[in-house]
């Protein structure tokens, strides 16, 4: 006679975006069907004495496999990237459908699905980057697509392959009020940020560092306020991405104080970073592990950071795992030739995704920063709630996905790449102490990753088609 759950997360003390409590987990068929006192009758067991359970994690911002314009190669494709994130804690991740100028946005979605088809460690979902906003785009493809499920989608204020112009910024804006998409905004101004640029080379400052001067936080908080405005504008929610600082910030709470749906996310980079990492050993080119975009700021705007995390500002949580090699033959990595020659040619991007949850809970809930509980909205529920994904993943409530991480909130170790997983050939995390791991990352009842590595054989990764975003009223939520 077959037992009642298949499963059974045994002793642990629970932890959602709302509570705390000790309870059994049983699980059946990929689900948790009872969370109780007590649950023995299952036909595995794992015992969670002294562990903290939390549902997996939901980074919702990670590149992997996507083509660039110079010729460098991104460090991870699905199959390293989504065993990286298995391996930090992580059952979904959310990467970039990328639309390359000239070409049809569904063709590059199309594209994008046979790159991950059967390599994917974790469940994902893909987001859009809209490049190129042609009529046929805005009036066909992305409505498409926003219905078949791709309900969210980025742009840029900035990279001169990506950059759209304000004129273009609100016909994309139009369309996902329309078709209630969340729009997600890379908001850097790009002529303050090409303007710095040629100053500094003219000046001689080519170094790495320079990458850090010439995107300004002012220019960050200009178009923050910019991008906040064609929202107001059209009356469309937003998500500013990778927020590095005080300004940015203040223009979300000033939106907010007016009713604006404005939401942010930031990034481990602007907490356990700062742009002095950027002189490598002496302004030389090991600075340029840390390049990334918008880059790391300074101590207030580390502080400003954290005020921002417990107070509400920041609704998410987010790697923006962007990973290349440091060194590499050819050209394909941070060391090619242009890139020695002037920061501007650095590929922007470092690796996070395994260690995006180990150093927010080492720096923030061991810390006594933030609270478990603000911990697990930020980095799962939240991500599930606007992204459309709750209540499926996100949090652990019976008839969800049983996707589960559990934690050890006192072990301490160090963040060493010999250690991490993913495709990259260094960390800008090097030698970080850490205090509170994931020691077993489980995907729908089965454990993946045990102690910092995959056990998995199969990679057992799902695409899951999404819905509206919570940020849009009246929208019933469905487990498929």
């Amino acid at each position: 006679m077959s037992k009642p759950y298949d499963l059974a997360v045994r002793g642990g003390t629970i932890v959602t975006a709302a509570d705390r409590y000790r309870a059994d987990i049983g699980i059946r068929d990929g689900r948790i069907v009872a969370i109780a006192d007590e649950i023995s009758d299952a036909a595995e067991e794992i015992d969670a004495s002294g562990l903290l359970v939390l549902p997996g994690g939901i980074d919702a911002h990670v590149h992997l496999a996507q083509p660039t314009s110079d010729g460098t190669l991104m460090a991870d494709d699905f199959e390293s990237g989504t065993r990286s994130a298995a391996a930090g804690g992580n059952t979904t991740v959310l990467p970039f459908a990328l639309q390359i100028k000239g070409t049809s946005l569904r063709a590059c979605v199309d594209e994008y699905h046979a790159k991950a088809q059967d390599k994917c460690y974790t469940d994902v979902s893909f987001h859009l980057i809209i490049s190129d906003p042609t009529p046929q785009v805005l009036g066909q493809e992305l409505v498409a697509l926003v219905r078949d499920g791709y309900t969210s989608f980025k742009v840029f204020m900035t990279y001169d392959d990506l950059v759209l112009n304000d004129a273009e910024l609100l016909q994309v804006f139009e369309v996902a009020r329309r078709e209630q998409a969340l729009v997600m905004v890379h908001a850097e101004g790009h002529d303050a940020i090409k303007h710095m640029t040629r100053t500094l080379e003219d000046e001689g400052k080519t170094a790495p560092y320079y990458h850090a001067e010439a995107h300004a936080q002012i220019a960050e908080r200009e178009a923050t306020h910019r991008a906040i405005s064609h929202a107001q504008l059209t009356d469309v929610p937003v998500m500013i991405v990778h927020v590095s600082g005080r300004d940015p910030m203040e223009q979300i709470q000033w939106a907010r104080k007016r009713g604006m749906k404005v939401y942010a996310e930031t990034c481990p980079q602007y907490i356990a970073l700062t742009k002095d990492d950027l002189k490598g050993l002496n302004m030389d080119f090991e600075g340029a592990k840390y390049v990334c975009s918008p880059p790391p700021r300074d101590e207030d705007s580390q502080k400003a950071i954290w005020e921002g995390l417990r107070d509400g500002t920041f609704d998410v949580f987010s790697s923006d795992h962007c990973p290349f090699f440091f060194e590499a033959k050819g050209e394909i990595g941070k060391n090619n030739k242009k890139a020695k020659t002037s920061f501007k040619w650095v590929p922007n991007g470092i690796p996070g995704v395994e260690t995006r949850l180990p150093l927010l809970f080492s720096e923030g809930v061991s810390k006594g920063r933030i609270s478990l509980e603000r911990f697990v909205a930020l980095t799962s529920t939240n991500p599930a709630r606007l992204y459309g994904l709750y209540p499926q993943k996100g949090t652990l409530a019976v008839g969800s996905d049983a996707d589960i991480t559990l934690w050890d909130a006192g072990r301490v170790d160090t963040i060493r790449q010999e250690n991490l997983n993913h495709g990259a050939d260094y960390t800008p995390y090097e030698g970080i102490q850490i205090t509170g791991w994931p020691v077993r990352t489980i995907l729908r009842g089965n454990t993946i990753a045990l102690n910092g590595k995959v056990v998995s054989e199969a990679k057992s990764g799902r695409y899951q088609h999404r819905q509206v975003s919570d940020v849009y009223e009246g929208v019933v939520r469905e487990v498929e």
